[in-house]
């Protein structure tokens, strides 16, 4: 009899957790799921060949490790926020040593069965080791000397070692999340200001220490008909690939740009190209409202949490997702500079989806346990 009850309180404890998830943001992620398959087996030409599969592959595997990380309490995630930076930085320096080379860059470690690429990782486990710093923090100690320092050292440690890969671009992604926590952790805006001014009057400076291609990547988006053959030629086919989409699209499976081998790269962060051709301005709009949603619900499921490390974790998670939206389609569309930002879920990429499932996990166990305090 007493098993009996056990069991009922168990099942009862499993059927709440289920009632208790935001299934908007799951239907978001579940359709921005089948988006991106849907569009990658665009890529591969309407067969289900390598990027299909492993797109396939990757998507079921990291949606289900997101539905499970949902029924682990928030405070499990609270307590691994140092662990999990430190475990990251170890394999950031790691991927330093050892790590795989490939197009002049060594950004990535051999897992058997994944090349994982721990830079991506560290845009999600930045917000969890800084979400925990300013947890418990007093308001009066927020802007202190100490704090502030303290903050930056835990942005600029992986930005060094990811710059040093090089990649300036998922630095500069990392550095992004960091902020979007002192932000919303209530850091005063006006360091933030002299930040900028700081930054604005120093970028000639550091212009001059970037690689020869990076370099490149910056003429050739403020010019990119100096060299439309070379530098320029993804951003010009690029933008030729949307403006070509029209009001509706040409069509599921007939991307002229795309099918014709015009648009290099269609898989990874220029699928956004692709969309837009095949499903023009009203897909790509259907495709931002989805967005949308997933951002609202994220910040939604933030603002009912009843623990302050797991609103600072929504709304910061929600701000990254954001800026990676708006700097992915504003490269693809030729008004920022190439900087390798991947779109979330709808790029190919095991690293880039894996660490964004595991933000969604974050974010549905803080709904799951909303009334859940951490002292």
């Amino acid at each position: 009899m007493y098993q009996h009850t056990r069991l009922s309180k168990g099942s009862f404890s499993l059927f709440q957790k289920f009632k208790s998830f935001d299934y908007i943001l799951l239907a978001c992620i579940l359709l921005l799921g089948t988006l991106s398959l849907t569009t990658m087996y665009s890529t591969d030409g309407g067969k289900v060949l390598f990027h299909t599969k492993s797109h396939f592959v990757k998507l079921v595997t990291f949606t289900i490790m997101m539905l499970i990380f949902s029924f682990i309490n928030i405070k499990f995630w609270f307590s691994i926020g140092y662990l999990f930076y430190l475990i990251v930085i170890g394999l950031l320096i790691w991927t330093y040593y050892f790590g795989i080379k490939a197009s002049g860059s060594q950004r990535w470690m051999d897992l058997y069965f994944i090349n994982l690429q721990p830079s991506e990782l560290m845009k999600i486990c930045i917000i969890l080791c800084l979400a925990k710093y300013f947890h418990r923090m007093k308001l009066e100690n927020v802007n202190s000397i100490y704090t502030i320092l303290t903050s930056l050292i835990i942005i600029l440690l992986p930005m060094g070692l990811v710059i040093v890969q090089p990649d300036l671009g998922t630095s500069l992604l990392i550095s992004i999340s960091g902020i979007a926590v002192l932000w919303f952790a209530g850091i005063n805006h006006k360091y933030f200001i002299y930040t900028m001014i700081g930054f604005l009057i120093s970028l000639p400076f550091i212009i001059s220490f970037l690689k020869p291609y990076q370099k490149l990547r910056v003429l050739s988006f403020l010019n990119p008909d100096r060299d439309p053959l070379g530098a320029g030629y993804q951003i010009i086919q690029s933008k030729i690939a949307v403006g070509s989409g029209g009001l509706f699209g040409k069509g599921f499976l007939k991307g002229t740009q795309s099918y014709l081998e015009f648009l290099p790269e269609k898989h990874t962060d220029f699928i956004f190209t692709l969309f837009s051709e095949e499903f023009g301005f009203v897909g790509s709009a259907l495709l931002l409202i989805i967005y949308a949603i997933t951002i609202y619900r994220i910040v939604v499921i933030g603002a009912s949490s009843r623990s302050y490390f797991a609103k600072i974790f929504c709304y910061s998670f929600a701000a990254a997702i954001f800026v990676y939206i708006t700097i992915n389609m504003s490269m693809v569309l030729g008004l920022l500079p190439i900087v390798g930002s991947p779109l979330p879920i709808m790029s190919y990429g095991g690293s880039s989806m894996l660490a964004t499932m595991i933000g969604f996990g974050i974010v549905m166990s803080a709904k799951v346990h909303s009334q859940q305090a951490i002292a």
